[in-house]
């Protein structure tokens, strides 16, 4: 679990007494905190001010491509991750190692563990995930889910590129929420920002970007569950488009029994 730096919050000089990490008021500050910063400086506070090893995990996609440079920016030290699951697209891989040149780093790869998906594709075949919705929750488990909890070993700060526009389902979400069953903080920076305000940093900045994206994929996962979204769809109808649940995820921001992660506001 991540803890504060000395015990106090540095903020320009203003301080406030130590707060357990886990306490309500804690988060709650953090909150306040980066509702009135930019994410660049968002990264900057954390930094000073939480201890322990901070894990980004990135997909690549466009909020993620933003995230990385300004980690980069900011000289923030932390772990970059990807879940690699088997079926991404080369245009994914492509952006994968020119981000490492541009940015001099090392994304580390989170794979399938081989037996899991060998009882998978046996079990479903080896699209079996468009036959039920269990079934595409089952593979989300075996690629992305399983490798995650692997990626975030150890950490104490989990960085996400989530946005609260990118649907419904997201917008119930804070700045730093506290991942109990993962005993960490999860830290989204770019939550209020808009895809405008993203892309438009991405395009100044010339930050590397997926291909696709000017192909019509707004939200890029693996490819054969990922299309390209028509004028005026919401920006991840592209993503598992055959089922009807509109409170798609893959799994990697919902609780074990399957709801949506969502923080309680602090008193």
């Amino acid at each position: 679990m991540a803890d504060l730096i000395e015990g106090r919050w540095q903020d320009e000089g203003i301080s406030s007494p130590m707060e357990d990490m886990t306490s309500d008021s804690s988060r709650k500050y953090l909150n306040e905190t980066f509702a009135r910063l930019h994410p660049r400086d968002r990264l900057a506070f954390l930094a000073r001010n939480v201890s322990g090893p901070v894990v980004f995990t990135t997909s690549f996609g466009l909020e993620d491509q933003a995230l990385t440079h300004l980690i980069a920016d900011a000289g923030i030290d932390c772990r970059f991750a990807t879940l690699d699951t088997g079926r991404l697209f080369a245009e994914t891989h492509a952006v994968w190692a020119e981000t490492e040149q541009r940015y001099g780093i090392r994304v580390e790869a989170f794979h399938p563990r081989s037996g899991a998906l060998d009882a998978l594709v046996h079990q479903q075949g080896i699209n079996g995930f468009y036959h039920s919705t269990e079934a595409r929750h089952a593979c989300c488990a075996v690629r992305k889910v399983e490798p995650l909890g692997r990626a975030l070993n150890g950490a104490a700060v989990w960085l996400t590129g989530l946005r609260a526009d990118q649907s419904g389902n997201r917008q119930g979400f804070e700045f730093v929420s506290l991942d109990a069953g993962r005993d960490l903080l999860k830290v989204n920076p770019l939550l209020d920002w808009s895809r405008d305000q993203v892309a438009e940093l991405v395009r100044d900045a010339e930050v590397p970007y997926n291909a696709l994206h000017d192909k019509g994929f707004l939200s890029i996962g693996c490819a054969p569950c990922t299309r390209a979204v028509a004028p005026g769809e919401p920006e991840r109808a592209g993503r598992w488009w055959w089922e009807q649940d509109q409170t798609r995820e893959c799994g990697l921001h919902v609780t074990p029994d399957g709801r949506l992660v969502r923080v309680e506001k602090a008193a």
